[in-house]
């Protein structure tokens, strides 16, 4: 009878540990993934890698192809002005929407160097 009670105890706390670690693991935020997307910027255009990226963290790779100076602005961020030839990057965390996105090197936004990124 002993060795019955013994057995039925173990188990149900075996049972319960099992549990625990189960929500523990629920419980636990998981990690925000970083998306890449790079930009090259060309006179009066940006073409993207990617148009619709997950929420979270975004590093924008940007690549000045053209043959004039540009920056990239998303949101509040805005990226340092890039001469021809010359890359950098622009992090930024973005919540769920659209983005807007632009140049905003005297008129170029109004020439094209525009778009909006969707953000899931």
């Amino acid at each position: 009878m002993i060795r019955i009670r013994t057995l039925i105890g173990v188990a149900i706390a075996s049972a319960l540990v099992i549990l625990l670690a189960a929500s523990f693991a629920d419980a636990r935020p998981t990690a925000a993934a970083t998306t890449t997307v790079t930009v090259r910027m060309k006179e009066f255009k940006f073409v993207l890698s990617r148009k619709t990226v997950p929420h979270g963290r975004v590093v924008f790779k940007l690549i000045n192809a053209g043959r004039i100076a540009h920056d990239f602005k998303i949101g509040t961020k805005k990226s340092i002005l890039y001469r021809p030839g010359k890359s950098g990057r622009l992090v930024v965390t973005l919540a769920r929407g659209s983005h807007a996105f632009k140049c905003t090197v005297d008129s170029h936004a109004r020439l094209g160097m525009k778009g909006t990124l969707r953000v899931t």
